[in-house]
């Protein structure tokens, strides 16, 4: 999709992990007044808020963002609204009423105003323990032990449903854990991925609620954004798959991570005492088949293990050194 194809993007979900960080690689692409950021309650960064319009919406209230895409004349969305997995077993209603009603707005509302196209990430918690967790295949047992897995395998079905038939243009990709410099983690059952670095920048040690032998599929935040912005730009007619594409870029154990960190901070520390979180990632894979992203939209990861922790710990270090972490 050429960059004339979308005049102006709503982004769901904008202060939360994902959507803080894509919203301003939209605005940087698009341009900012033409990429709206919303979010629900949270309050938005200083960032947000200065290089282009924020709004307030409940996408369970589907009258909210009606009224946004009106005022806006949106034409495509990224929808990143979500209660996570951990989260999500806590309060499980609430997951299903933010992530399935949630979802049923958004398409709902770009049925009915003709959108260009709409991007919805799925999750590697849509597998279950069924799933062969090596290499887990494109098309494999979808039979999740958590409600945030349940909503996205019925999301992921939801948004086929929509592009088989009323022809909406909907895509999205099943994330694994994302790791990111900027922005914390919003409960969900990888986030001891990201904690680690910050814990050790601070105070050299770390109690992880995962084992020391936990393998998750991971990925840094340039390379989920560029996932996004890749799949929303590639040719509809290349494209076999929809809403639910397989995708990775790095698989280790928290154990690995550890000893990667200790590369560059010898002093540091991890202790490991699993908790709930623990079944959740003993039921998702440890490695994923990713070659219908590769062969249908090009594409290609650009960060491992090792060059991430360096970035990280380069990127997070400059801020504690000057007081903003």
């Amino acid at each position: 999709m050429a960059k004339s194809d979308m005049t102006k993007i709503l982004v769901t979900g904008a202060c939360g992990q994902i959507g803080s960080e894509l919203t301003l690689a939209l605005r940087r692409r698009y341009g900012n007044e033409n990429v709206i950021a919303v979010g629900h309650r949270t309050k938005p960064s200083e960032a947000l808020c200065t290089t282009g319009p924020f709004e307030y919406i409940d996408v369970t209230r589907r009258e909210t963002i009606e009224e946004v895409v009106r005022k806006y004349k949106i034409d495509t969305i990224y929808h990143l609204a979500a209660i996570l997995s951990a989260v999500g077993e806590k309060k499980p209603q609430l997951a299903w009423e933010v992530n399935m009603n949630g979802l049923y707005n958004v398409l709902e509302v770009a049925r009915e105003y003709e959108m260009v196209r709409v991007f919805c990430p799925s999750s590697i918690a849509a597998f279950g323990p069924e799933t062969p967790r090596d290499n887990t295949p494109q098309e494999t047992v979808l039979r999740p032990t958590t409600m945030y897995g349940v909503t996205k395998v019925a999301g992921e079905l939801l948004c086929n449903y929509y592009f088989i038939r009323f022809g909406l243009d909907v895509r999205g990709v099943r994330y694994p854990g994302i790791i990111s410099s900027e922005t914390l983690p919003g409960g969900g059952t990888t986030d001891y991925a990201v904690e680690i670095f910050y814990e050790a920048i601070k105070h050299k040690r770390y109690t992880c609620f995962v084992r020391e032998d936990t393998v998750l599929p991971m990925m840094y935040m340039p390379d989920c954004i560029k996932a996004a912005i890749d799949l929303m730009e590639a040719d509809l007619s290349r494209l076999k798959h929809h809403a639910d594409f397989n995708l990775s870029a790095m698989s280790f154990s928290a154990g690995e991570l550890a000893a990667e960190i200790r590369k560059h901070i010898p002093e540091f520390v991890c202790e490991y005492k699993p908790d709930f979180r623990q079944a959740i990632a003993d039921s998702w894979p440890r490695s994923i088949d990713d070659s219908a992203a590769r062969q249908e939209w090009g594409w290609e990861p650009e960060y491992d293990l090792a060059a991430m922790t360096a970035d990280m710990l380069e990127k997070l270090g400059r801020r504690y050194a000057e007081g903003r972490l």
